[in-house]
Formats: C-alpha cells, structure tokens, sequence
C-alpha cells in the first residue's frame, strides 16, 4: 500500500474541491435562462423625418422627392448612445443624397489655344426625383463641362436649369437612368432656428466625399457680404466643421431637414476655425421654382443709373449728405422718370466715368438705409418687376417719399 506525503494529501484535497466546485456552476448554467441581444432591452425610436409621399409634386417648387427610408434598427445602434444613434440614423437615411460637384473650366494654353483642365469642387443636394441638384453658383461658375457623382461612384454629365449669383444659388439637372431610385433631402425651414440647435453637415471637403461634421447653430441673422459685393442676409452661423468642398451641401436638422446651404468659412488660415456660414434653406425654397422655370431668379430694379457717395464726390458738389445713392440719369419715359425721380443735368468726369450732378439721392427703400450699391440689391432682393416700392430721397435739402414702380432688372438703364 503506497503512502502518501502529507503535502501531497493538501494537494489532493485542493484539487478535488475544484473539480466539485467547476461540475456545481456548469450544472447551474444550465438552469439560467439566455436573453437575446434583440430581447430584454428598450430603446428609444429614434426620430423620424417627414418626408413627402413617392412622385408627390409640389406645386410651390415643382418637385418630386424620394419615399420615406426606414430608421435604422435598435439591435443595429444598441452599442451607442443616443446622440450617436441620432446622428449615424440621419446619415444612413440621406448621406446618398448628397452628391460631389465636379466641374472642367477652359483655359488658354501656351499656344494661345482653349484647352479643357479641371475646375472646381463642391457638393449638392438632390431635391427631386428627376435628377435636379441644388448647389452653390460659385461651385460652378464659369465652368465648361459640370459632373454629378452619386454615391455608388456613378458619374453623370449634369447642366445648369439656372443661377441666383445674388443669393449665390444654383440648380442642376442630371438624368438618371430608369430605374435608378435617388434619394432626395427634404426641405425644412429656417424660420424658428435657435441658437444652440444641434446641426449636422454632410459634403465633400478636399474630395473626402459625404464627410458628416456635427455642431450648433452659432448665430443667426448674419449678414454676409460676398466676393461679388452682394449682401446675402440672415445667414446661419455655425460651428459644424465646413472646409472647401463642403460648398453647396445641406446643413441638417436632428430630423434629417435640409435649413441650410453650406457656403463659406471665415478663416485667416483656409482651414475651418469653426465659424462657417450657411445660405438659410427658406432662400433657397423662395428661388428654386424660378430657376426651374425661368433660369434665373425675376427681381425689380429702379430703373435709373446711380452712384454710391463718395467722399471726393460729396465735398466737390457740397452734398447735403455723406452717405446714400445719387441719381445720376433716368431711363426718357421710363418707370423711374414717371414716378418723379429726378436726373442730374451737370456732367463732370471722375477718372474714366461721367457723373451727372444735381440729381435725387435715394437714402432708403422701403425702410431699409440704402448707403451702397449692396444695400439697394438687398433692399430690392424680394421685389418683383410690377411691384411698388417706397422710395425715400434728398432734394434740394428737403427729404421726400415718392412710390416707384419696379421695372425688369434684367433690363439695362439707359
């Protein structure tokens, strides 16, 4: 019979206890019931958006959009949190609506010769089953050739349906081949933003296409002056990263709502600071149906040449004021002359150009100060040709108002 050292006995013991102790919980688990990653837990149905009905045409904007897509599946966003669910259900919802803008510009070789080279780059968005995408005009102004890419990597030879250089919109059209069903972005509003509103954007900065950045809404009611000395008013501001690229792709809502147009940055290094700039999406909504129909956007102009003050100007002719429009000729029977608006009868040169002295100096427009020629384009922005404006003028010292009917701004003064 083999005895056994009294350390051997402990070890025995020990193990034996383990061995019961290991046959105990495999026999426990057998009893505990198992509990699916897809049961036993609530989550929040993630939110929405409305989108109009397949082929519903709206008589406002003369637009087709895509059907409601389906949020994603709480099992499929059970790992995030719910700000991550928001933001990765919107960009699975619409990121293919966004596009990637291309365009070929002509240039002159060393032999004097137009030659095709590669222009600029921006996004869009598709806002109408038809193949029509609103972008930014400076995406493809002076372009030759412009390009649509979708996001299956398809590209498409598009066209300008028109231009808005004032409001710094565009539309396009591409068209898609049968069967291809586009998804659209919807439409929101810009009227009741709030300062600290979550916003999201979807673009194409340096070519990474349909990049998603995510902030606030920083400021509203911004007045932005562009590079063609317009004024664009009511402005978003936001600190949702826009880089170049990003020009012309949708700033969004938590609901997947397009309220703005991305359309510049305010940076001192061409970087994004954090201060970027959308076009207010109800702009965009008031100029679309036009630019489908007719190409550009109608506005009304008072027809009469005029220059903005300027100080050598005011101190040669002793003007009784510093700032405002001098009426230097009316249009012989035109609306403006017909309204009593008064031209210049002195002509004196200033450099290259003749200047008409003694005329109206228009100092508002309905209500709103018209110092600079920006200010008379922003003042008229949403007047029609046909339409009557209050004018408001300085002569001889004495302040009037007179009613002047707007004419084409299309048309030229003489």
């Amino acid at each position: 019979m083999k005895v056994y050292s009294r350390r051997q006995v402990v070890f025995f013991s020990i193990l034996t206890g383990l061995i019961v102790l290991m046959l105990g919980l495999g026999l426990g688990l057998l009893h505990l019931p198992w509990v699916s990653a897809s049961e036993g837990t609530e989550h929040a149905a993630l939110p929405v958006p409305p989108v109009p009905a397949k082929d519903r045409e709206d008589e406002s904007l003369f637009l087709r959009q895509s059907p409601q897509s389906h949020a994603l599946s709480t099992a499929d966003l059970a790992p995030y949190t719910e700000d991550e669910r928001e933001n990765i259900s919107i960009y699975e919802q619409f990121n293919s609506g966004v596009v990637n803008v291309t365009t070929e510009v002509v240039a002159i070789n060393w032999f004097l010769e137009p030659v095709p080279q590669d222009g600029g780059s921006g996004s869009g968005s598709i806002i109408d089953t038809r193949g029509y995408v609103l972008t930014n005009n400076h995406v493809i102004e002076n372009a030759y050739k412009v390009y649509i890419n979708l996001v299956d990597g398809s590209q498409f030879e598009g066209t300008v349906v028109g231009t808005d250089p004032e409001n710094d919109i565009a539309v396009l059209k591409f068209d898609p081949p049968q069967g291809l069903e586009l998804r659209t972005i919807p439409f929101g509003s810009s009227d009741n933003l709030k300062v600290g509103q979550k916003v999201l954007a979807i673009g194409n900065p340096f070519a990474f296409e349909r990049t998603l950045t995510v902030g606030i809404v920083s400021g509203l009611g911004r007045p932005i002056q562009t590079s063609r000395q317009n004024i664009i008013r009511d402005m978003i501001q936001t600190d949702a990263s826009i880089n170049p690229g990003n020009s012309g792709g949708p700033l969004l809502d938590t609901q997947g709502r397009m309220i703005g147009i991305n359309t510049m940055i305010y940076s001192p290094s061409g970087g994004s600071v954090g201060i970027g700039f959308a076009i207010p999406v109800n702009t965009a909504k008031r100029v679309v149906a036009e630019l489908i129909q007719y190409g550009r956007v109608r506005r009304g102009r008072i027809d009469a040449t005029v220059v903005q003050l300027f100080p050598d100007l005011v101190r040669y002719a002793q003007l009784p004021v510093n700032q405002g429009l001098l009426i230097s000729r009316t249009r012989k029977g035109g609306l403006a002359e017909k309204a009593g608006l008064r031209q210049g009868t002195e002509a004196v040169r200033y450099r290259s150009t003749v200047i008409y002295l003694g005329g109206d100096i228009i100092t508002s427009v309905d209500g709103m100060k018209t110092n600079t020629y920006a200010d008379l384009f922003s003042a008229l922005e949403d007047n029609k040709p046909g339409e009557k404006v209050k004018v408001e003028i300085i002569r001889g010292g004495r302040t009037l108002s007179l009613e002047v009917t707007l004419a084409d701004r299309e048309e030229q003064a003489n």
